[in-house]
């Protein structure tokens, strides 16, 4: 039998302003925790919820209002949000945030940060979350970005410079309509090897059976034949 460690793409269809991406990158962290005999690498691919939110973004109270409508339902939606985000580990801080972003820059630096490998970007994803959700910082502003990306270990003056220009915009828009196209209409989704689908947060027992059958199969030589 070969030592040698089985190994399986995730491809990570998310946008940072979304909850349950964040719910779901921690269940995936659990997951790949459980299945320490796959190397599994993660890749992040960009989803806007909500491409029509202005560069300069919108105040978060009011958008939110005029997408639930009513205080009491926006409270009711946080309020099941945050016992689950706390089970992750996740202090989500919903009345900290000001400003509800369009998220087209914050998915420029993500895919600057894959070219530097997946590390630098996991460790981008995972601040990102952690910024808008428990710090209430706008990810939209080029200076919470470009700290970020140094944090991550990006080259900060790089990545300032280019968020100054139109590099990649066009790209990411384009790589985010195709999820939609794909038939994405919700995030997070985790794509196994290109070819299976995971949607929603699921928990992470589910995420870990997943890995290990595609494991699995692609060790048997499956995946390739599959339509």
């Amino acid at each position: 039998m070969s030592d040698e460690k089985q190994s399986i793409t995730i491809d990570v269809v998310s946008d940072a302003v979304c909850p349950w991406c964040f719910i779901g990158q921690k269940r995936l962290d659990k997951a790949v925790a459980a299945v320490p005999e796959v190397d599994v690498q993660i890749r992040w691919r960009p989803f806007q919820l909500d491409p029509t939110i202005p560069l300069e973004g919108k105040d978060r109270k009011q958008y939110m209002l005029a997408k639930f409508g009513s205080e009491e339902r926006l409270r009711q939606i946080h309020a099941n949000i945050e016992p689950l985000g706390e089970a992750e580990g996740i202090d989500f801080d919903f009345e900290a945030i000001k400003v509800s972003p369009n998220t087209i820059d914050a998915h420029r630096v993500m895919r600057w940060a894959s070219a530097a490998g997946v590390e630098v970007q996991n460790r981008l994803a995972r601040r990102l979350f952690q910024l808008y959700f428990e710090e209430g910082q706008n990810i939209g502003d080029h200076a919470v970005l470009t700290e970020a990306a140094r944090e991550a270990g990006m080259d900060a003056p790089v990545v300032e410079a280019m968020l100054a220009t139109d590099t990649d915009r066009d790209a990411v828009a384009n790589e985010a309509a195709t999820a939609s196209r794909m038939g994405i209409t919700g995030v997070p989704c985790f794509l196994l090897e290109g070819k299976y689908a995971v949607m929603g947060a699921q928990e992470s027992d589910t995420l870990a059976d997943a890995i290990r059958q595609i494991a699995a199969a692609k060790a048997r030589g499956e995946l390739e034949t599959a339509s």
